[in-house]
């Protein structure tokens, strides 16, 4: 990964190279802020990426969205589109689905077309699949002249994603967040390390799946963030927390089968740069969490 100063000091071409794909097919993008350096932070070569195409002429700016590959479309299917969408897409799943769930992105790409003349854009890292759906939908209703307005707001969102992915360097913009929980035993009045927890992300009203799979430690914590180091899809999301074998082993003289076994707490989040920090503070008998810090 280069850094912003050796940007800053490299030959025009090495930063188009290094930059070209940052909007898609749009080098031209890099080529015009080449010209701008140095830039003292990530987040100032990112606005004067911004900036460039907002001061292109509306045809380029049409061209820019239009370039965009439709999610889940053919093209998509057939792993032809450039190997950044190629790769978002089959982080958001997009790349596994039924038949019955590809015919539905198919129509949605369909009436989409028709009524904007450019396809659906969204920073798919940014949502679960139920949140992409509901926006996709919601967002065919919208007037042309302020979809064009959210479709460019999206292509930002995913420019600032790949940038950070391949600069280095002070002032860089947000654009993760986390989801970290830990374990208090009201009991013994400590952390309950050993704890086996799961994190789902809720795909359908009755599909769940599985995110992260670890154990507590020592300070009741896990040794890294359940979510981390990117954004953290828009989703309802459910901890499950195997409280019940920590009980058993802590306190011998439980009954059999315990009050509290498999707790789980489900939650939303909504703030995909956000840090979700869900706790569970229990007992055998009982439990509470909150949202903390």
């Amino acid at each position: 990964m280069p850094t912003l100063d050796d940007l800053n000091q490299a030959p025009r071409e090495d930063v188009v190279a290094a930059l070209g794909a940052v909007f898609e097919h749009a080098p031209w993008v890099a080529e015009a802020v080449a010209a701008q350096r140095p830039f003292p932070t990530v987040e100032a070569l990112l606005a004067a990426m911004q900036g460039a195409v907002e001061a292109a002429p509306e045809a380029a700016r049409h061209a820019l969205l239009a370039n965009h590959p439709e999610l889940a479309g053919r093209a998509a299917r057939a792993g032809t589109i450039a190997p950044d969408s190629l790769a978002e897409q089959a982080g958001a799943g997009l790349d596994r689905l039924s038949e019955a769930e590809y015919e539905r992105f198919a129509a949605l790409n369909a009436a989409y077309g028709r009524t904007f003349g450019f396809p659906f854009i969204l920073c798919i890292k940014r949502h679960g699949r139920a949140s992409l759906l509901r926006t996709f939908q919601a967002r065919l209703a919208a007037d042309p002249e302020a979809e064009r307005r959210t479709a460019l707001s999206e292509v930002f969102r995913i420019a600032a994603l790949r940038l950070c992915a391949l600069v280095s360097g002070p002032g860089a913009p947000r654009v993760t967040g986390r989801i970290s929980t830990h374990v208090l035993d009201t009991v013994a009045g400590r952390p309950a390390p050993g704890v086996p927890v799961e994190l789902h992300e809720w795909v359908t009203d009755t599909e769940t799946a599985l995110v992260a799979r670890t154990v507590t430690n020592a300070d009741g914590r896990t040794d890294a963030p359940l979510i981390g180091g990117r954004p953290v899809p828009i989703a309802a999301y459910e901890l499950r927390f195997r409280i019940g074998d920590y009980f058993r082993a802590s306190c011998p003289d439980l009954p059999e089968p315990p009050f509290l076994d498999i707790v789980t707490l489900r939650f939303g989040v909504a703030d995909p740069e956000g840090h979700y920090h869900v706790p569970l503070v229990a007992s055998p008998w009982s439990y509470q969490t909150y949202r903390g810090s």
